[in-house]
């Protein structure tokens, strides 16, 4: 997809987790015990909110957008993953190795967008009920989604260019998949600029978007502390618990991964604490919303027992 800059390296060896073959052998079909279910469980929520018309609302869009962003990251890192698990280690072009970043970064960017428009899209639910339907309505919902998944592949496109520039002389990451920190490691030339564009991109993605929802929140707990009712109270933060959990999990991951050091004994820590946000988060994030949500619990028993009904005719 890049065109890389003239150099000497046109593979890059990813080390992996560098554990016995025994255990790697354990690692590859749990990964892909894992893999298998996050394509099922992001699939069939796709499949129910196009299906379902009592699913088709501002929040549940924001959702399959959600299982589709899960989706591209889960099949942007999970293939190669399995690869490094069985064989130890795995090569990979260069190129392939920075088209692979560039699509987990759209992926991860997308997700960030997504979970931003949710907490708007919970705020106005909770503080704003009476002008809820005609805030957000499903062209705003689309125009959002839209934004979104462009904003992130243009934003992506900045910087993916600028480290295929680089002039690389290593070939070996330390890790399973072409991150940014240990790319940059393999290059022999100054890539200041590359830093500081994934500094200001990084305020943006992770500091911005992650202060709006809180914000969101912040207004959200007030507004639900107000409600007279046990009952209410608790009604009103079941809408939007199952987002703050994934709100936690992602970017409580992203934000540990990225402020600690990736060199020494913390590398394998690194590795741990990324597969949360490249393989768990997404396997998580279908179960998570089915198991808090009564309507895609009850619709998902339905559409399980017309397809049983179907394969016995």
């Amino acid at each position: 997809m890049f065109i890389v800059n003239r150099t000497e390296v046109v593979e890059i060896l990813l080390l992996g987790f560098q554990t016995p073959q025994a255990f790697n052998s354990v690692l590859f079909v749990l990964f892909l015990v894992i893999y298998i279910l996050t394509l099922v469980g992001n699939l069939l929520i796709i499949i129910l909110v196009a299906k379902y018309p009592s699913l088709q609302s501002p929040m549940y869009f924001f959702l399959a957008q959600l299982s589709l962003s899960d989706i591209l990251l889960t099949t942007t890192i999970v293939p190669n993953l399995l690869c490094v698990v069985i064989s130890g280690r795995s090569k990979i072009y260069l190129t392939g190795c920075i088209t692979q970043f560039y699509f987990f970064c759209v992926s991860e960017s997308t997700e960030c967008f997504l979970l931003t428009m949710m907490s708007y899209d919970r705020y106005l639910a909770i503080c704003r009920p009476l002008h809820y339907t005609s805030i957000m309505s499903f062209r705003l919902c689309f125009e959002l989604i839209s934004f979104s998944w462009l904003l992130a592949c243009l934003t992506t496109l900045i910087i993916a260019p600028l480290i295929s520039a680089l002039q690389f002389c290593g070939h070996v990451i330390d890790h399973y998949f072409c991150d940014f920190a240990p790319l940059l490691e393999l290059s022999c030339t100054k890539h200041s600029v590359v830093e500081l564009v994934d500094f200001v991109l990084g305020i943006h993605y992770i500091g911005a978007h992650f202060f709006f929802i809180i914000f969101t929140y912040v207004s959200i707990f007030i507004t639900i502390l107000r409600i007279s009712s046990s009952i209410g109270r608790q009604k009103a933060f079941s809408t939007c618990s199952s987002h703050l959990t994934v709100v936690c999990a992602f970017y409580g991951t992203i934000i540990i991964v990225y402020m600690a050091p990736s060199k020494g004994e913390s590398i394998n820590l690194n590795k741990v604490l990324s597969l949360l946000y490249t393989v768990l988060c997404p396997f998580l994030n279908p179960i998570i919303y089915s198991l808090r949500n009564k309507d895609i619990k009850l619709l998902l028993n339905k559409f399980i027992l017309n397809s049983q009904k179907l394969s016995k005719i």
